[in-house]
């Protein structure tokens, strides 16, 4: 099967079928990778030493978005 040249339609429910059957995998079958790891534990290690902010959910998103808009 030539992926690439699918219409965006069959590729959007092919793309929803791999998260579907990924939701139904035990969750210790996923492993994150390696670097995952090391970027979280520098993250707390900057947040625990002041170095960093916490941000609520509503807040990220909106700078996010605000990020995201175009000049």
């Amino acid at each position: 099967m030539d992926i690439v040249k699918l219409p965006t339609a069959e590729k959007l429910r092919l793309m929803e079928s791999l998260w579907d059957s990924l939701c139904m995998t035990p969750s210790d079958e996923i492993k994150p990778p390696n670097w995952h790891t090391e970027v979280l534990t520098e993250r707390i290690r900057q947040l625990d030493a002041g170095n960093e902010a916490v941000s609520s959910w509503s807040e990220a998103k909106e700078r996010i978005r605000r990020q995201a808009r175009p000049i």
